[in-house]
């Protein structure tokens, strides 16, 4: 049985600035090139049995920069679509939802197209990315590359807990995160490592 590995993304504009980011395409900051090129070393030596990332240009480049040739796109990989707080910080809702959370309180509606996603919501597409997972990991390892937000929910699903848990696990730009086994039951065996 394989592992399976989480990469978050490089940083952007929008991540370094606390913006949600979901839709808006997004080319990494040179900075965020540089987190991708340096998780190459993480991830050489394995032989993957999947290797998917989110359509959106900074998860794609991300895992070409890390040295993963061949992943696929998955738009079940894509962020947490986040409605009318696209490109808005935390500290911006606030102001008109004191007290907001994000795991709690979902999303406004957004422009059309755009309607937001509960936690629930994304839970369903991270259970959808993880049947496929199941399928490869006897067969190796698997990696994905995605979102921090999106990861967080597909790791709390992962380890049988509800899509709103993934508030428990905070995850930086470009990292590599292990989920393993221990007695067959699903584990974090790394989390937010970087060489």
């Amino acid at each position: 049985m394989g592992d399976l590995l989480l990469v978050r993304h490089g940083e952007t504009e929008w991540s370094a600035s606390g913006r949600h980011t979901s839709w808006t395409d997004l080319p990494l900051t040179r900075h965020g090139e540089e987190e991708a090129k340096s998780l190459a070393p993480l991830l050489s030596g394995r032989t993957f049995a999947l290797a998917l990332t989110s359509p959106l240009d900074r998860a794609v480049r991300t895992a070409e920069l890390a040295g993963l040739s061949g992943a696929l796109a998955d738009p079940d990989l894509r962020e947490w679509e986040y409605g009318g707080y696209e490109g808005v910080t935390t500290v911006d809702i606030h102001r008109t939802r004191p007290g907001w959370y994000l795991w709690t309180d979902g999303v406004a509606p957004g422009p059309a197209g755009h309607p937001g996603e509960s936690p629930r919501e994304v839970g369903g597409r991270a259970d959808r990315v993880l049947s496929r997972v199941e399928a490869a990991l006897p067969d190796g390892d698997v990696v994905l590359v995605a979102h921090a937000h999106f990861l967080r929910v597909l790791t709390a699903r992962r380890l049988g807990l509800a899509p709103a848990d993934g508030r428990l696990f905070q995850l930086a730009t470009g990292t590599v995160s292990r989920l393993s086994t221990e007695h067959d039951r699903p584990v974090i065996a790394e989390w937010n490592t970087r060489p």
